[in-house]
C-alpha cells in the first residue's frame, strides 16, 4: 500500500502454558472442525522460509493432504524443500495458537485464559488488573506514539503490520529481523554497488563462497543447479568455512579460515590483483569512482597473502593462486554476498571488500557476475494516514553510526533494560517473530519484556516470547488466508499470490483481519487522546469540528480496511496489467507478462520461463542488448559504462558519508576489532540447517523427524583432550549464558571453534515436540554490536567446553 500524509506533514527456566478454568492445553486447542467436502487444486505460496516458493495445494474433503511444487514460478521452479512440504504440518500443528489469550499470571508464567477477539481488542486498549492498556500509556505520555514499539519477522505480512503501527499508530520504534540478519551485507554492497544484487549463478565461472553454506541451509532451485555445475563441470567453487560443511564437499577447494579473519583475506586478495595489474583497466576505468585512492590504501598498508597468512591460518600460495584464477575467469567470477547475519565487528567493511573486489574484475551488472534484474511495478493503493504532533523520535538512534527505520534489535533493548531512553519505551507489539529466541543474550531480553506496560504478541505457535505477553492474537496459518501480493526482483522477475486454500481453523484470523477488527475498537479512544494533548488538532478542530477532523485526516484507522485484502490485491494487479493478468494470476499463483508464450516445459523437470534475449542481466543506460548475439564478448560487455545506483553512478570505494561519520571510508583491516581465541577458549559459530527455519519450525515434527535435535561441533583433537566422546553432554559457558547439549567431535571444523545449529532449544512448554530439544544459540551468544549499522556481531563470543555427562 501507499500512504499519503493528510497534514502537518526463557527464559532460564521451563514454562508452561496454562488456562484458567482448570482446561489443560489439550482441552483449550482441541476442535473439531466442519469438513467442507471439496477436491481442488489451489495456488499459494510457501511461507516456511525467505525464499517464498510457490506451490499447489491438493484439498480433499475440505483438508489439505499434500503441497505439490508449482512450476510456474522462475524463482523456485518445481520445486519444494523439505520445509516446504512440511507446510502441512504448520496447519494441523497439535499446538498451534486457536483462539485469542489475556494474561491472568505473573509475566512469563504462561497463565492465560481464553477471550473473544472483542474481549482481546478491549484488553489492549484498556489493560486489566494486571497489565496497563494502549489508552492509559498514551495519556500518561501526552500521545507520544513512539512509547509503543513494535518488531517484525520477514513475511509478506510485514508491511502491512508496520503500516498499521508506523503510519496510522505513528510509532518510530520498529525493530525488524534485518540487525540480526544480513543488514551489513545489504548495506555494504548498497552503498558500493547501488543494490544489493544476485549472484548469477547459472552463468558465472567461478565463485568464491564465504560462510555460506548453501548445500545445508537453503535448499533452493539455484541452490541445487548450482551444485550440478561444480566439481569440473563448468563452475569453480572455493569454500571458506571453520566447518567442512555440505557446501565444503561440492567445492574445488575448502580453506577453513579462522573466525573473524575474512577482511583480512579479501584485502589480501585485492593486494595481488593490483600489484599484479589483474584487475579489467577499461571497467576499473570507467565504472569505479576512487580507484586510484583505493590502490594507494591497499599497497601503503602491505595486505600482502604473507600478511593475511598469519592472520586468516589460508596459506599465503593459496591467496596467490585464487586471486588469480578468480581474474582469470572474470568477469564471470563472484565473491558470493552472502545472506547470513553480520560475524564480526568489522562485516560492514568486508562486505564492502568483497563488493569491489568482484568489481576488479568486472562482474557487476554484467551476466554471469552480480546483476540487479528488474522488479515488476504494482499499482497504488492509497489510504490517508494520520501525523501526530508529539511523536518523538527512535529511542536507539544514538546506538550506532547509522540506525535506520528498522533500528538495531540489541540497540533498542539494551537502552530499555539500561533505562537510557530519552522518554519511556512502554509497550512492544510483535508480530511473526520470536524476540525470546531471535536476539542475542536471552536474559536481557527476557529482562526488556517484564520492564514493559503491555507485551502484544500476534504468532500461530505458542512461542518463548508469547510465554512473555498480556495479549496474544493467533494468526492463521499462511494456508489459511491470502496475503499481500508481491513482485520479485530478479533476472526472469515475476509476480506471486498467495491464495486462501481454506478457511482459518478455530477462532484465528489473517492479520488485516486482526488489524481490521482491532481498529474499530481503538480508533475513536486514541484521537481523543490526540485531541487531549495535540495544540495542532485542537486548533484544527476550532477550526472545522471534531467530526471532520477525525473522518478527513486519517485518524480513523478503520478507512485502511474499507477494502479486503483480496480486493486491494485486485487493485494492483489489474490497474498495471488488466483483468486477464489477474485471473491467471488467482488461477496459477504466479504472472508475468508473456508467460503464456515464453512459458515452455523442456524436459521432464526442466522449464523455459524467459528466452535468452529476454531475461533481463541488466546493461549499460538500461538498453537490452541480445544475449545470444555472438559477436558480443562477455568481457567487453563488462567493460561498458554502467549506470549503478549510487552517487557517481559508478562503484564507490571510497565513502565521503562514512569518513565524515569517523567510519573508514575505504575497507581497512583493524587489528584491535579482532580477538583471536585465548588458550582453553573458543570461539563460537552458528548458522541455519535446512530443517530449521529461525525458530518457526521448532515444533515441526516432520522435520523434527528428519533432525531432531542439534549437537554441538568441536575439534576432534581437542575434544579427546577433554575426554568428549561423541553423545556427551557437555555444557558450554560464556559470559551470559551457560548451556547443556550432545557433542560432536569431528574433524571437520578447525580447532579452537565450536559450532551449533541455530532454531532449537525452546522454553515453551506450549510446544509439546519443540521444547528443550538441543540448544539455544542464543542463550550463549554475547549481545555485541557492530558499530556501523548496529547489527549483531554473531560469532565474536568466546565459549568454555566441558564435559558434564
Amino acid at each position: 500500500m501507499k500512504t499519503e500524509v493528510s497534514r502537518r506533514r526463557f527464559l532460564q527456566g521451563s514454562v508452561a502454558l496454562s488456562v484458567a478454568g482448570g482446561a489443560s492445553v489439550s482441552t483449550l486447542f482441541a476442535k473439531t472442525e466442519k469438513k467442507v467436502h471439496t477436491n481442488v487444486k489451489i495456488a499459494t505460496v510457501c511461507e516456511m522460509c525467505v525464499n517464498k516458493c510457490t506451490a499447489w495445494a491438493i484439498v480433499k474433503d475440505g483438508i489439505v493432504k499434500k503441497l505439490d511444487p508449482n512450476p510456474l514460478f522462475p524463482k523456485s521452479k518445481n520445486m519444494l524443500c523439505a520445509r516446504g512440504d512440511a507446510g502441512v504440518h504448520a496447519l494441523y500443528d497439535p499446538d498451534r495458537l486457536k483462539y485469542p489469550l489475556i494474561r491472568t499470571g505473573k509475566r512469563g508464567e504462561g497463565k492465560f485464559k481464553r477471550a473473544t477477539w472483542q474481549e482481546a481488542y478491549e484488553a489492549i486498549l484498556n489493560g486489566t488488573k494486571l497489565f496497563k492498556g494502549m489508552k492509559q500509556i498514551l495519556d500518561e505520555e501526552k500521545d507520544n506514539r513512539s512509547t509503543l514499539g513494535f518488531c517484525a519477522g520477514e513475511g509478506m505480512g510485514e508491511h502491512t503490520f508496520k503500516q498499521f503501527m508506523g503510519d496510522m499508530i505513528g510509532s518510530a520504534n520498529f525493530v525488524n529481523h534485518s540487525s540480526i540478519c544480513l543488514k551489513t551485507t545489504t548495506a555494504g554492497y548498497a552503498l558500493t554497488l547501488g543494490a544489493y544484487g544476485k549472484a548469477d549463478m547459472d552463468n558465472a565461472k567461478y565463485v568464491i563462497m564465504a560462510g555460506a553454506n548453501r548445500a545445508e541451509a537453503i535448499l533452493t532451485p539455484d541452490t541445487m543447479d548450482m551444485f550440478k555445475r561444480t566439481r569440473g563441470r563448468g563452475l569453480k567453487l572455493i569454500v571458506l568455512d571453520p566447518r567442512y560443511t555440505n557446501t565444503a564437499l561440492h567445492a574445488d577447494k575448502w580453506l577453513g579460515i579462522k573466525v573473524g579473519t575474512d577482511l583480512a583475506f579479501v584485502l589480501a586478495l585485492t593486494y595481488v590483483v593490483i600489484k599484479e595489474t589483474l584487475y579489467n583497466k577499461a571497467f576499473v576505468r570507467k565504472n569505479m569512482e576512487h580507484f586510484k585512492e583505493y590502490k594507494a590504501h591497499i599497497l601503503s598498508n602491505n595486505y600482502t597473502p604473507e600478511w593475511a597468512e598469519k592472520i586468516t591460518g589460508i596459506k599465503a600460495h593459496d591467496i596467490y593462486q585464487i586471486a588469480r584464477d578468480f581474474m582469470a575467469h572474470a568477469p564471470q567470477a563472484i565473491y558470493y554476498q552472502g545472506r547470513r547475519t553480520a560475524w564480526s565487528l568489522q562485516d560492514f567493511q568486508l562486505r564492502r571488500a568483497q563488493a569491489i573486489f568482484t568489481a576488479l574484475g568486472g562482474g557487476i551488472d554484467v551476466k554471469g557476475g552480480i546483476v540487479f534484474g528488474k522488479k515488476l511495478p504494482l499499482g497504488d493503493h492509497e489510504i490517508e494516514v494520520p501525523l501526530y504532533a508529539n511523536i518523538k523520535p527512535r529511542i536507539d538512534k544514538k546506538e550506532a553510526t547509522f540506525v535506520g527505520p528498522n533500528g538495531t534489535w540489541i540497540g533498542f533493548r539494551n537502552v530499555i533494560i539500561e533505562k537510557r531512553t530519552p522518554y519511556p519505551l512502554r509497550a512492544m507489539f510483535s508480530y511473526k517473530q520470536n524476540p525470546m529466541q531471535a536476539i542475542p543474550n536471552v536474559a536481557k531480553t527476557k529482562k526488556m519484556f517484564e520492564m514493559l506496560d503491555l507485551v502484544v504478541t500476534i504468532d500461530t505457535m505458542p512461542s518463548d516470547t508469547v510465554m512473555m505477553s498480556d495479549v496474544v492474537l493467533p494468526e492463521c496459518t499462511y494456508l489459511e488466508r491470502e496475503d499481500p501480493v508481491k513482485s520479485f526482483a530478479g533476472i526472469e522477475p515475476a509476480i506471486i499470490l498467495r491464495n486462501k486454500v481454506i478457511d482459518p481453523m478455530y477462532d484465528t484470523k489473517a492479520l488485516f483481519d486482526m488489524l481490521k477488527g482491532l481498529s474499530q475498537v481503538i480508533s475513536k479512544p486514541l484521537f481523543a487522546i490526540t485531541a487531549k494533548h495535540d495544540a495542532d488538532v485542537q486548533e484544527e478542530i476550532e477550526d472545522s469540528s471534531y467530526e471532520e477532523v477525525y473522518d478527513e485526516q486519517g485518524f480513523d484507522l478503520t478507512q485502511a480496511y474499507e477494502h479486503t485484502q483480496e480486493h486491494i490485491n485486485k487493485e494492483r494487479v489489474v490497474s498495471e496489467y488488466g483483468e486477464a493478468a489477474y485471473k491467471t494470476l488467482k488461477e496459477k499463483g504466479v504472472f508475468y507478462p508473456h508467460m503464456d508464450t515464453y512459458f515452455k516445459q523442456l524436459s521432464a523437470n526442466e522449464f523455459q520461463y524467459y528466452p535468452e534475449d529476454k531475461k533481463y542481466y541488466t546493461t549499460p543506460g538500461g538498453e537490452k542488448i541480445d544475449a545470444q548475439d555472438t559477436c558480443i564478448d562477455e568481457k567487453a560487455m563488462a567493460e561498458l559504462k554502467k549506470n549503478l545506483g549510487t552517487p557517481s553512478g559508478k562503484v564507490e570505494c571510497y565513502l565521503k558519508t562514512m569518513k565524515k561519520n569517523g567510519v573508514d571510508p575505504m575497507p581497512t583491516w583493524r587489528e584491535e576489532l579482532y580477538t583471536e581465541a585465548p588458550k582453553g577458549k573458543f570461539k563460537f559459530v552458528t548458522g541455519r540447517h535446512a530443517q530449521q527455519t529461525q525458530n518457526s519450525t521448532a515444533n515441526n515434527i516432520m522435520l523434527l523427524d528428519v533432525m531432531r535435535e542439534n549437537y554441538v561441533w568441536i575439534n576432534k583433537e581437542q575434544a579427546e583432550e577433554k575426554g568428549i566422546k561423541y553423545g556427551d553432554i557437555v555444557e558450554v559457558k560464556s559470559s551470559v549464558g551457560i548451556i547443556h547439549i550432545k557433542a560432536y567431535p569431528t574433524i571437520k571444523i578447525i580447532k579452537d571453534v565450536v559450532f551449533y545449529v541455530h532454531g532449537f532449544g525452546q522454553e515453551s512448554t506450549g510446544l509439546t515436540f519443540g521444547y528443550r530439544n538441543g540448544a539455544s544459540d542464543n542463550m550463549i551468544i554475547e549481545d555485541t554490536i557492530e558499530s556501523v549499522f548496529g547489527t549483531a556481531a554473531m560469532h565474536e563470543t568466546l565459549v568454555e567446553v566441558r564435559k558434564v555427562g
